[in-house]
């Protein structure tokens, strides 16, 4: 109970150092700027130096959260709690206090030459910090944009063979339990307890018990280590996905997706925030309906997968701050007003039950935690997995949407915005947009002065998607039949500039129209795809949204877009969308295409990432300290900087 309320007590001191809670004169000297740098050498077994690397972090974060961030490999098993006592650095500069546990990890001599347990030292000073070799090779998973994460997820199992007990040796059945399992300061509750004299009666005293963290949730009969699931959700506005993960390998083994079932209460956040707020009723509808959308996704998964729900013991969702207070059934209400304030935007410990999920009856949930009302859980996700705070590249990170947000960092300084696009690149706002499901146009091209069309599953074209109404505008500012204002031309410019394009420019109701496939014959706009002149504008306020929204984080951040070394399209239209085409239209800066690269589905990637490694976990909620929000609302300059970018780039 001593080492309990010991290291309950480092993991508030912590807590308030990353929060700034202390007083200054507790900290040590470093630059001022609430950062501190730590140089680390990674040595070779004998001695040698194989590497070195020094690296800033937040003041307050551990040595060994640090390291793992960085992909520097620290030996651990209790996910750095500072129970097992594998993670031992010698810190060679600085002045790190030593911790009761250090005392009992170090001799007295070792402790002299600056040996400490790394997940206990501190970050509130430089220091320089020698790390012996692995003495086993820990696995490993690729995830994200090309990030390698250890694997060391919170759940944990530890197969035990007890003695029976005795008239000589009567420990009650939890003790002669925990007795057995020295690397693990266990916290433990009566549910998981309950069925344990049954449990190790029946199974001759031979069972796997089962951790979150440092939590007992269950006992299971028998070696049942190579058992261990968790599933990481994406809780989009649209699209719900689930992937059911192996937490031993890493290894995905069944994703499955569909649409959110709180479409009918519209297509946007704030339509589900309106509805709140009109119908007293609704909330507890759109909480039902969300909680219906994970449950009907984890049967599926597991299904698919043919595992037991029993033996999914951690789940973790990633979705904007709406969808996530909505799913929990908080009101969203003050997200839709100004001064747009969230509830929080972290969230304690949350039971998996909580989401309306049946698998393990004491599973635990994790919530990704949101930066702002509009620059949710999703986006955090999203830019852990692509390791905004860990490149050292200046990349723009864009998730084109209804709302659309924006991160700009080098590593060392994040900026994060969110910019409200619309629906365009949706094509819930366009005269024949559609989803993208099977007949919607995705791609286009020109080819010998023809628009070539391609369709999701190269079916008949039913209506228009948001890559092909990108794809589309960019191609017709290409052959001259859009000026850079966006306007159609006249018939005849038309036939001058694209003669085998020209007939397609058409007048219906008023408006011109351009058509991309014909129904029937020729001329014959009846069930025909075409594009309005109203779409076109559509897009252009959609794009100038998102790049004002980027170029006033390159100013606040004082650099030029020729700077930018990569920019990562996100979510499930960053997939699809053409870099060539983005560029065309003004959607992201002018650079060469091979800087633009598909980041694809980082939310759910950066919730899988914090279910495989605690120390991503952690890593995720750093951000928040580490990112600072732009609110563009308020900026004097949105209007006129909004005006200049609607029109097309020349």
């Amino acid at each position: 109970m001593r080492r309990q309320r010991w290291l309950q007590n480092q993991r508030e001191q912590r807590l308030k150092i990353a929060k700034k809670e202390l007083p200054q004169s507790a900290l040590p000297e470093h630059d001022g700027t609430g950062r501190v740098k730590l140089a680390f050498r990674a040595l070779e077994k004998d001695g040698a130096i194989s590497s070195e690397r020094t690296i800033t972090v937040p003041t307050g974060v551990s040595a060994f959260d640090a390291a793992s961030w960085n992909g520097i490999a620290i030996d651990s098993t209790c996910g750095g709690y500072g129970t097992c006592k594998k993670c031992k650095v010698k810190i060679t500069s600085g002045d790190v206090p030593i911790s009761p546990l250090d005392n009992r990890a170090f001799s007295a001599t070792e402790l002299s030459q600056g040996w400490r347990l790394a997940c206990l030292v501190r970050t509130v000073e430089n220091i320089s910090i020698d790390v012996p070799p692995l003495t086993t090779r820990p696995k490993a998973a690729t995830v994200g944009v090309g990030r390698q994460v250890i694997l060391r997820p919170a759940v944990q199992k530890r197969y035990v063979e007890l003695e029976e007990p005795t008239l000589h040796d009567q420990r009650t059945d939890i003790v002669r339990l925990l007795d057995a399992i020295d690397d693990i300061e266990a916290t433990v509750s009566l549910a998981s307890i309950r069925a344990l004299p049954q449990i190790l009666r029946s199974s001759y005293f031979k069972v796997t018990a089962v951790f979150i963290d440092q939590a007992l949730i269950d006992v299971e009969p028998g070696d049942t280590t190579s058992i261990r699931y968790g599933i990481a959700y994406d809780l989009g506005t649209t699209t719900v996905v689930a992937t059911l993960l192996d937490l031993n390998t890493g290894t995905p083994l069944a994703v499955k997706s569909m649409l959110n079932k709180q479409q009918p209460f519209g297509a946007d956040v704030i339509s589900r925030i309106s509805a709140t707020m009109l119908d007293p009723l609704a909330l507890d509808r759109l909480r039902s309906l969300a909680q219906a959308t994970l449950s009907e996704l984890t049967n599926e998964v597991c299904e698919e997968a043919g595992i037991n729900p029993l033996h999914v013991y951690e789940v973790a969702l990633a979705g904007n701050a709406t969808m996530t207070q909505l799913v929990l059934g908080i009101d969203p209400e003050p997200i839709g007003v100004a001064p747009f304030i969230m509830v929080s935007a972290d969230y304690p410990d949350v039971e998996a039950s909580e989401l309306g999920i049946s698998i393990h009856p004491r599973a635990k949930a994790v919530i990704l935690p949101s930066l702002g009302a509009y620059v949710g859980g999703d986006i955090v996700a999203g830019a852990l997995a692509s390791g905004m705070d860990r490149d050292k590249r200046l990349r723009l990170f864009i998730d084109v949407g209804t709302n659309c947000e924006i991160i700009l960092g080098n590593g060392e300084k994040i900026l994060a915005t969110a910019a409200p696009a619309g629906p365009a690149f949706e094509a819930a706002s366009i005269r024949c947009g559609v989803r993208a499901a099977s007949g919607a146009i995705e791609t286009i091209k020109i080819e010998d002065g023809e628009f070539v069309i391609g369709t999701i599953e190269d079916v008949p074209a039913i209506g228009i998607c948001g890559s092909g109404l990108v794809d589309a505008c960019a191609c017709l500012v290409q052959v001259g039949l859009l000026d850079h204002s966006g306007r159609f031309v006249s018939d005849e410019i038309a036939a001058t500039v694209a003669p085998k394009l020209a007939a397609r420019l058409l007048q219906r109701e008023g408006e011109r129209v351009f058509v991309l496939t014909w129904s029937g014959k020729e001329g014959d706009l009846n069930d025909s795809v075409y594009l309005t002149q109203r779409d076109v504008r559509e897009l252009q306020f959609a794009k100038a949204a998102i790049a004002t929204g980027w170029a006033l984080l390159l100013e606040e951040f004082g650099v030029e877009p020729s700077e930018i070394q990569q920019v990562l399209l996100a979510g499930s239209f960053g997939s699809y969308l053409s870099p060539a085409s983005a560029i065309k239209i003004g959607l992201v800066p002018k650079l060469s295409v091979l800087r633009i690269v598909s980041a694809g589905n980082v939310a759910g990637e950066g919730a899988k990432m914090t279910l495989l490694s605690a120390q991503e976990r952690h890593g995720a909620n750093a951000l928040l300290q580490e990112i600072e929000y732009v609110e563009l609302s308020d900026r004097a300059d949105f209007n006129d900087k909004f005006v200049e970018r609607l029109a097309f780039p020349s």
